[in-house]
């Protein structure tokens, strides 16, 4: 079982949304299609068929996110050293084409890609773990080999840095 590196507050978000869909959500779902079953035939009743369907996919996610909590590492990134990237690092990195990028190295579902916040499962995050300042790594991507020297690492709360933050709203299948 592969493990899943996260910080604290990002199992305590995992827990949440899991809490939420299992103990709101789907209980909340449930009484729709109880109510949908009531007004008779079942099988041209719109509303029961789309709540059988909303129950489905809260039942794929409670068991994704199950998985996700059971090979959980929970990791205090702020009390790493940071002389070397591993997870919970910040790092600035230049490409051969002297192009600066920062990324922050998190768990799969703390990531934002789109925002610098790469998976520590990311090819990215993979060739830059245990390196220092000053290091070269190469790295295949989709769009080819490219190679980067590590300008800087130091560590950011990555919630700080973060975009998109979920709330129980964004959890449900309204």
């Amino acid at each position: 079982m592969m493990i899943e590196p996260m910080t604290p507050r990002g199992y305590d978000e995992l827990l949440r949304e899991f809490k939420y869909l299992k103990d709101v959500e789907k209980p909340h779902v449930n009484q729709e299609k109880q109510r949908a079953a009531e007004l008779g035939d079942r099988s041209e009743n719109a509303e029961y068929h789309a709540a059988k369907e909303k129950l489905r996919h809260i039942d794929k996610r409670l068991f994704y996110l199950n998985s996700m909590i059971e090979k959980a590492q929970i990791i205090d990134p702020s009390q790493l050293n940071h002389s070397r990237v591993h997870f919970g690092s910040t790092v600035t990195i230049i490409s051969d084409g002297d192009d600066e990028s920062i990324y922050s190295i998190c768990g799969t579902l703390e990531s934002e890609p789109e925002n610098g916040l790469i998976s520590v499962h990311s090819p990215l995050a993979r060739a830059m773990l245990g390196k220092e300042e000053g290091n070269e790594f190469r790295v295949v991507l989709p769009n080819g080999k490219k190679e980067y020297e590590i300008e800087s690492i130091r560590y950011i709360d990555i919630f700080t840095l973060k975009k998109n933050h979920r709330n129980e709203a964004d959890f449900g299948y309204k």
